[in-house]
């Protein structure tokens, strides 16, 4: 069966890229043999994954026979031996490879014919050019064995047009400037070099078009390009031409989805009866004649089929904390196209504002100009279909709007609590949910206290007792410097022998208890053992009194541990350690080079407060503060005998010590200080670098390998240390290798060689996957999650920063088999930014080292800027700079995007600035952009982040929109104002009159708006106007205009009347009729809405009066009306408003909402106030509390004071609302709000366990002592019973044990002794 293409060249590639969607995942398949001696003999099929190795792979033949290898390595390639070409080898080959979810595509088919005949090729098209003639094209022939002579050949010629002999299987020939004389049916052929005579057959015919001799049509969709799965759409492609046929192409599947389609007239219709997933993407069609002569493709139509739209996000900016009289803009986010949105308010019916899909770009914005209190509430957006489907509308987020006079105040709370511990400070934190420029730290007892931060964390010790008392914050925001937030609530800091709570008295008597009960177990176990020794017939009175004892400590044990004392698991975190510093020396080299001798100390980390010099690991040398630049001089002056020695050095910090720097050893004038060497573990193959660090500045350095006298290596002077580098790393360079420094003039001195590095090659586990969870560019205090996996299971883990090792997993941590392990920094501090690596290992096997991630610590210096050279619009497929200037030098750069983790680029600069070169842009491509500088010798303090700058990667503008303010309807001598609004920044705009030839400019750089001011308006200023963008750089890029907008001016005619039929109130779903009635006929009448700029709707009666139909209302048609006119004579100019009208669309009206003021909590003597809220003017409120059968409270204000006499108070209350003009309608209650006593339950939960517990433990104690006061009491008194009845069992008992120890000696009874008789009575049981 023959293939036949029709080939569409392209000049440019497609916005998506899908003209080379090729085949990424798809198998290669070649021949091997050992022609030409004897080509069919000996031959091998080969199968390559081009892209990621596997175990797996399979070879198919006529779709029926099937070979399968499982191989016990992974590998990219596998050979299947056919042996001797026969009639049963011959067939149709392909074959495929094993995924991580499934096979691979298969390979093109190889077609092996009978011995004597080489394979068929393969011949297709490489689009890479536009649909315009004089374009190159790339026809590509696979012929499977390599070094083939491969032959072109166009259908009407008897010569080849085009041959090559290429070292591969794949031929590549060139047609340059494609033009419609070269247009044609093309094959292929294949021999072999050594034998001509051996031919292959002709591949299929590949049949070459020219597009674009036609002009492009468009491409719609029907009712909509987003719909549900199973519903029905219609793709209707049309053009200028009749009786053409119409062709239909998606692009991410341009073999299979490929339709054509007969016109009807100059249109044809693609329909789809039942959508599916799969039906998503990207449609394009065209059109072509007899001749196969095309036209140029449409845009490119998205369609989406999903059951559940996307959420959708909304921003808002400059902040959603606004001053009184500012602009707000709202932009909502969505990954759907071609939609219209809508933004709702929290208790509007209706939404506030429109934006079409033809209005609206991928920068969706809603304006709120000059808001007042009235437009603070909670906000978000919707997506807006203008046809049915039944698509469930998809999550979104909120934005909360806050106007105010002044920010609102902010929440201020203490890390880890409240309460100073001795030598601990405490964290003070300052939060506010959105941006701002700076927080403000007050103490109430001492006026002249202010301390400032960027991100809200003040620490504050308690030296001398000066840290308790009682503070508070405020903040201000960067679009209003000046202004201060009010203060937030006060929060009182208490020192250990401060103000004792409950809580903390009982937990102190509770350690005081245990210790208590510890001794006196102990204490009593000692006293049972002793009097069990002495009265052995009181043994189980005293096991007894044993085990009730332990008993009641068990119990009082038991419910010590049940109290309520806060959180006791603990968070296992990774504690990234105080880096350690470097040290090196200084000195006159070579003049006086021991005469002036100073060792300097040098931290990574910013906060470091001084430096100490220890000599010998234990001598104290000196302590100096840091300087500015983190660093301390120790000058040791001339050298002697008495400097000798190892010195090491120690950075410390507010709380803690580093680890000590390399030991810098010196040992005498005429000997340098010996050098350090370090590597990496050497990897087969892979390049090493071995460190050579020296001491002095100016030294040259030398590498030995042991058994060699020369130097393997040496480096000229390259400062403080030197980086030697083994090319590739192989068994003949393992070893032990050491380094030396020496003086660069004669007479040379040296140092003593460093300690030996051995080099050997071990056997390694492949490098582990390693990332962050977030950005690693965060700010100060934020959480970081470090995830290091690997590809075996049972490993432990090692987190490296910056080449040391700072922390290691527990295979305790981690579940049986886990091949992954987290390491966390809870809270980022100034020193943990720096470079993070990661390995594995298990027993003696280590893995390779992970790839670097670079953690920056932002927010230390300030922000930079970016720009866009030549301009942030930038045409699909050309290149655009990014230049990131700074204010500091021999900093590092990073690019980011929105929506991207890890930063698009790093780039080092010895200036301030660094440019980023973005290549080939796409669509998706476009978005906002940021970036930072940090220096990476401070553990990566990085800046702030950069305003983001939006790319746009289009060949057409976004289009801006225009607007009047406060109403494109204004009254005559009033001014307005003109917006023209577009998502570019840094563009002008020109705005120009339907009529005139004249435009009015305004340059504006630091903003997206366009403001024209139209004062002390008549009717002259009225008109049609629109606008457009106008950048100052050179741009091919179409700048489409904006809407057109109609300027009415009002004021020259009678005012109208406004009325509502059948009323102003309706039901949802309902018809309502709004009448303008004039006094002028032939008049065009307005009707406007308030809160909308443009009119509603434009109606042309015959007579005095216009109907304005409103079929089916909503709750969003709820609001206040008006209308003008004016004459067909006199255009624009225009009569008074009417009166306002306000119209309700509603079958009942919204439900209140009540909350309570200053909280729900009774407190003693003290009132509460209720506030019932309703969004409807003009009602009646009336308040119910639960347990009450009639409402007892009414208020037109909503407002109800509410006392607890007699505890009456507390109880569920909710609330409802009915209309003065319509009474017997009410709305529904609010919901539910409790008010509680001072000691409510949620409050008392813990308390009360805590006391019932507490209760407990003193019974069990008490008990405790009553027992052993009782068993105690008792005990005299059976003591002297027992001397009474049994002391004479005693005394035989006992001198039967002294006769028996002393033999021949006799031993008095102490009974006798003392008492003089013995009484002999039987001993009691």
């Amino acid at each position: 069966m023959l293939w036949t293409f029709t080939l569409l060249l392209f000049c440019i590639r497609l916005s998506l890229g899908m003209t080379s969607m090729a085949m990424e995942s798809q198998a290669e398949l070649w021949i091997e043999s050992n022609y030409p001696q004897a080509p069919w003999e000996n031959i091998t099929l080969w199968c390559r994954s081009p892209s990621q190795m596997s175990k797996k792979f399979l070879l198919l033949k006529d779709k029926t026979h099937m070979t399968w290898v499982h191989l016990s390595q992974k590998t990219f390639q596998m050979s299947f031996f056919l042996g001797a070409l026969t009639e049963s080898n011959a067939g149709r080959y392909r074959c495929c490879y094993w995924k991580e979810k499934g096979w691979s595509k298969p390979s093109k088919i190889l077609e092996l014919e009978a011995p004597g005949q080489l394979p068929k090729p393969i011949l297709w098209i490489q689009a890479e050019t536009p649909p315009l003639p004089g374009c190159n094209v790339n026809i590509l022939c696979h012929g499977w064995l390599q070094d083939l002579v491969f032959m072109l050949f166009k259908e009407g010629f008897a010569e080849p047009v085009d041959y090559q002999v290429p070292t591969g299987t794949v031929a590549v020939f060139s047609i340059d400037h494609m033009t419609p004389e070269k247009e044609g049916v093309y094959i292929c052929r294949t021999h072999i070099q050594m034998l001509p005579t051996v031919w292959s057959e002709p591949s299929n015919p590949l049949k070459l078009v020219v597009a674009g001799l036609y002009p492009k049509p468009t491409l719609t969709a029907y009712p909509g390009p987003i719909m549900a799965p199973g519903e029905s759409l219609n793709l209707r492609c049309q053009g200028p031409i009749y009786g053409i046929t119409f062709a239909l192409m998606k692009l991410e599947d341009l073999e299979k989805s490929f339709y054509h389609k007969k016109p009807i007239k100059n249109e044809a219709y693609f329909l789809f009866p039942n959508l599916n997933i799969q039906d998503s993407g990207h449609y394009i069609c065209f059109y072509y004649d007899g001749s196969y002569r095309g036209s140029l493709f449409s845009d490119i139509l998205k369609i989406w089929v999903t059951d559940a739209f996307p959420k959708t996000w909304l921003l808002a900016w400059p902040s959603p904390v606004v001053p009184v009289g500012q602009n707000v803009s709202l932009r909502c986010l969505g990954p759907v196209d071609g939609v219209g949105l809508a933004l709702h308010k929290k208790g509007e019916d209706r939404p506030l504002q429109f934006l079409d899909a033809t209005s609206i770009n991928d920068n969706k914005q809603f304006l709120l100009h000059n808001v007042t209190h009235r437009d603070s509430g909670i906000y978000s957006c919707h997506y807006h279909l203008t046809w049915k489907t039944s698509i469930r509308m998809g999550t979104h987020n909120t934005v909360k709007l806050v106007v105010v006079d002044k920010p609102p105040k902010p929440t201020l709370s203490a890390w880890p609590r409240t309460v100073f511990k001795r030598g601990k400070a405490i964290t003070i934190q300052c939060r506010v949910s959105h941006p701002v420029l700076e927080f403000s730290l007050e103490w109430k007892e001492k006026a002249t206290f202010h301390k400032f931060s960027v991100d809200g964390d003040f620490i504050i010790t308690n030296v001398e007792g000066k840290g308790t008392g009682t503070y508070s914050c405020s903040y201000r925001v960067e679009t209003h410097p000046n202004i201060w937030s009010h203060r937030s609530e006060p929060l009182k800091l208490m020192g250990p022998a401060g103000v004792l709570t409950w809580d903390y008295i009982l937990n102190e008597a509770l350690k005081l208890s245990i210790i208590i009960q510890l001794a006196a177990l102990l204490l009593v176990l000692l006293w049972i053992r002793y009097k069990w020794r002495r009265f052995r017939i009181r043994e189980a009175w005293f096991l007894g009194t044993a085990q009730v004892f332990t008993m009641l400590f068990i119990v009082a044990a038991l419910l010590c541990c049940g109290l309520c004392n806060g959180v006791l698991t603990e968070q296992t975190e990774i504690i990234v350690p105080t880096p350690k510093p470097e040290l090196w020396a200084e000195t006159n080299f070579p003049l006086a080079p021991w005469k002036n001798l100073t060792l300097w100390c040098r931290s990574p980390s910013g906060s470091t407060k001084e430096f100490v010099l220890l000599k010998d690991g234990t001598g104290w040398i000196a302590t100096r503060p840091a300087s500015e630049k983190v660093r301390a001089a120790f000058p040791l002056g001339a050298l002697s005998q008495s400097h000798t020695g190892s010195y090491h050095c120690h950075s410390w910090e507010e709380m803690a010590v580093s680890e000590p720097s390399e030991a810098l050893e010196l040992v005498g004038t005429d000997i340098l200080p010996k050098p350090v060497i370090s590597a990496s573990p050497p990897i087969r193959g892979q390049e090493l670098q071995i460190r050579c660090k020296g001491w002095l500045a100016g030294m040259e350095f030398a590498l030995y390998k042991e058994g060699e006298q020369e130097p393997v290596q040496q480096l000229g002077a390259v400062g403080r240390e030197a980086f030697f580098t083994i090319q590739r790393m192989e068994e003949k360079k393992e070893g032990n290798y050491s380094c030396r420094t020496h003086t660069a003039t004669l007479p040379f001195k040296w140092s003593e060689p460093s300690e030996p590095l051995e080099l050997v090659i071990k056997e390694m586990y492949p490098k582990p996957f390693f990332k962050t969870w977030a950005s690693p560019v965060v700010p100060l205090g934020d959480r970081v999650t470090f995830n290091c996996s690997a590809p075996h299971q049972h490993m432990s883990f090692i987190l490296y920063k910056d080449g040391s090792e700072v922390a290691s997993s527990d295979r305790a941590w981690a579940n049986p088999g886990a091949s992954e392990a987290q390491f966390f920094i809870i809270s980022v501090g100034i020193g943990d930014g720096g470079n993070y690596s990661c390995r594995y290992y298990d027993f003696d096997i280590w893995s390779e080292p992970s790839d670097i991630v670079e953690l920056v610590v932002t927010e230390f210096f300030p922000k930079p800027t970016l720009l866009a050279q030549p301009g942030p619009v930038v045409l699909p497929g050309k290149n655009v700079t990014l230049r990131c200037q700074g204010t500091l030098k021999d900093m590092r750069f990073a690019l980011l995007q929105e929506g991207t983790q890890v930063p698009l680029q790093f780039k080092s600069a010895s200036g301030s600035s660094v440019d980023f070169l973005l290549h080939t842009l796409r669509e998706e491509d476009s978005g906002n952009y940021s970036c930072i500088y940090y220096e990476t010798t401070m553990s990566n303090r990085g800046s702030y982040f950069s305003m983001p700058l939006m790319i746009w990667v289009t060949d057409v503008f976004p289009k801006p929109w225009l607007f009047a303010e406060p109403s494109s309807v204004v009254p005559m001598g009033q001014n307005v104002t003109l917006w023209c609004q577009g998502p570019v920044r840094g563009v002008g705009y020109i705005l120009r009159k339907e009529g005139e030839a004249t435009s009015k400019q305004l340059w504006e750089f630091t903003s997206n708006d366009g403001a024209f001011p139209i004062t002390n308006i008549t009717s002259a200023s009225t008109g049609h106007y629109s606008c457009c963008y106008h950048p100052d750089w050179t741009s091919p890029i179409k700048i489409p205009p904006s809407n057109t907008l109609e300027l009415i001016v009002t004021g020259l005619l009678p005012k109208p009347s406004l009325i509502a039929q059948p009323g102003p109130m309706v039901a949802p779903g309902e018809n309502m009729t709004l009448q303008c009635q004039g006094e002028l006929p032939d008049s065009t009448f307005v009707l406007l809405k308030e809160g909308i700029h443009a009119p509603i709707k434009l109606q042309r009666p015959r007579g005095y009066r216009a109907d304005f139909w409103m079929p089916v209302v909503r709750g969003e048609d709820s609001g206040i009306y008006s209308c003008v006119y004016y004459l067909d004579t006199a255009l624009f100019v225009a009569s008074n408003h009417s009166d306002s009208l306000e119209i309700w669309v509603t079958d009942k009206p919204p439900k209140p909402s009540l909350s309570a003021w200053p909280n729900t909590v009774f407190k003693l003597g003290k009132d509460i106030t209720l506030q019932c809220r309703g969004p409807l003017p003009g009602v009646e409120f009336v308040l119910e509390h639960d347990g009450e059968e009639a409402p007892q409270l009414f208020s037109e204000d909503g407002d109800f004071v509410i006392n607890n006499v007699e505890g009456k108070g507390i109880g569920n209350y909710s609330c409802s609302y009915r209309l003065q003009a319509s009474p017997d309608i009410w709305s529904e209650p609010s919901d539910p709000l409790e008010l509680v006593g001072a000691a409510g339950p949620a409050a008392q939960e813990c308390t009360v366990g805590n006391i019932v517990r507490s209760t407990l433990i003193v019974v069990v104690v008490v008990a405790l002592g009553v027992v052993l006061a009782i068993e105690w009491k008792k005990w005299p008194r059976l003591r002297t019973r027992g001397s009474e009845t049994d002391g004479r069992d005693q005394t035989i008992v006992l001198e039967e044990c002294n006769q028996e120890g002393e033999p021949g000696t006799t031993t008095n009874s102490p009974s006798s002794t003392s008492q003089g008789i013995l009484v002999e009575v039987p001993a009691p049981m």
